[in-house]
């Protein structure tokens, strides 16, 4: 099945299916505006299940890779919902230590995607935990239309107690070197950064198209910072400047790079706003960035 692409469809369709995606319109608010863009036998359903991730076309490590050893495991979090459960994933070869890197998803829960994420680091000698923003609701369902349903259900604040349980258990894992990073991609984008704010240890911190905290918080940050940015993506992206400012009056260590031509979601390469440039030149940063900072 031949891959769709972003330059196969236009920039305001995608902008509109942006929308739909966050939450801002609903599924029918957005068929009625694909409309006009559905010719021929395309119709506008097509038009939106050809949007959808398509996890089939994706996969970069397989599930069972031999390089890395996985599992799911449920960790407590009394602050948040009480447990949370997720992926755990760390290298096959032998019983050594590894810097530790938690891992969080969309606004759809623990999906394929996330997972196969989890599995990169684990071949670079990471140990990844992703773990399941909608545990408490019954974890990722297996559906982005009923996840989308779900993640409105989770309590915000309890689910950020929940990632706060994840990296504190993560860097106390004795496979772990206890020195601790964070990933994030939409949601976890903006989860990442908020952890900064949160956790003075945290000693690595990657934004995927995530949005910036508030400005009188950036001082409380500690944690080097790499911020990944798509140029299409106004939405998000037009917050980059203020943070940036903010971040260098407060001294904080932070590169970010807007990527021209890539929309939101560009990382994701289950989706057409996939861009394979961007996505493959950010991932090495973001690899080069974990490295620096977490092997010490």
């Amino acid at each position: 099945m031949e891959r769709k692409k972003a330059t196969d469809f236009p920039q305001e369709l995608l902008s509109i299916f942006d929308r739909y995606v966050h939450g801002e319109i609903s599924r029918r608010e957005f068929l009625n505006s694909a409309q006009k863009y559905a010719i021929g036998s395309l119709t506008a359903v097509a038009i939106w299940e050809s949007l959808r991730p398509n996890y089939a076309l994706a996969q970069q490590v397989a599930n069972d890779d031999k390089r890395v050893i996985s599992e799911y495991v449920t960790v407590s979090s009394p602050q948040g919902n009480g447990s949370i459960r997720g992926y755990l994933v760390r290298p096959a070869n032998g019983g050594g230590k590894w810097p530790g890197v938690l891992v969080i998803h969309e606004n759809r829960g623990l999906n394929p995607y996330i997972e196969d994420v989890a599995r990169r680091l684990g071949t670079l000698n990471f140990v990844a935990f992703a773990p399941d923003g909608l545990t408490s609701v019954g974890g990722y369902p297996g559906d982005e239309e009923r996840a989308a349903t779900l993640f409105k259900m989770v309590d915000e604040k309890k689910m950020f107690e929940d990632f706060v349980a994840s990296t504190a258990w993560l860097k106390a894992r004795p496979e772990c070197t206890g020195h601790i990073g964070a990933v994030g991609f939409c949601f976890g984008g903006t989860t990442v950064n908020n952890l900064a704010v949160r956790l003075p240890d945290l000693e690595a911190a990657v934004s995927f198209y995530g949005r910036q905290p508030n400005v009188e918080d950036v001082a409380k940050i500690k944690a080097p910072l790499l911020l990944h940015y798509g140029s299409l993506d106004t939405r998000i992206t037009r917050g980059w400047p203020a943070y940036e400012a903010a971040l260098k009056t407060n001294h904080v260590i932070c590169t970010g790079y807007v990527y021209d031509g890539a929309n939101h979601g560009f990382h994701n390469d289950t989706t057409p706003r996939y861009d394979e440039a961007a996505a493959t030149l950010a991932w090495q940063r973001t690899i080069v960035f974990f490295n620096k900072y977490l092997r010490g």
